[in-house]
């Protein structure tokens, strides 16, 4: 297969990404995490293969992985932290769903964020 009929390999695994919904850099910019300016220019990677970003992630429809190393995980960091890291990443993460099963209701990637991240981007960007 040509590297242009690929769709975005995951920088850890190697593999391709294939739904929007197992996208570490889909939620990073659904998030805010990452500018629309540069989204192109991001690697890809399966949420599953990068448990440190993912175990904040509480849905049914998301099997975490367990941490190769405790010292990253949610449980030792401050808790205020995680009760805000665990909200935005599940409302990002909720959000991914909402794209994957009306990508109608969604036609530009300039959509895809949070509202209040459009907001932000909006009265400094746009």
């Amino acid at each position: 297969m040509a590297r242009c009929d690929q769709g975005y390999l995951c920088r850890i695994c190697g593999e391709e990404v294939e739904a929007i919904t197992d996208s570490e850099l889909y939620l990073k910019y659904v998030i805010g995490e990452i500018d629309p300016e540069v989204l192109h220019l991001e690697s890809e990677c399966h949420l599953l293969c990068n448990p440190t970003f993912s175990q904040f992630i509480e849905d049914e429809r998301f099997r975490s992985q367990p941490l190769s190393n405790p010292l990253f995980s949610w449980e030792v960091l401050d808790p205020s932290f995680v009760a805000k890291r665990r909200e935005l990443l599940n409302r990002g993460y909720r959000r991914l769903w909402e794209i994957r099963g009306h990508r109608t209701q969604f036609p530009k990637v300039q959509d895809y964020p949070l509202p209040d991240v459009i907001s932000k981007w909006s009265g400094t960007k746009r």
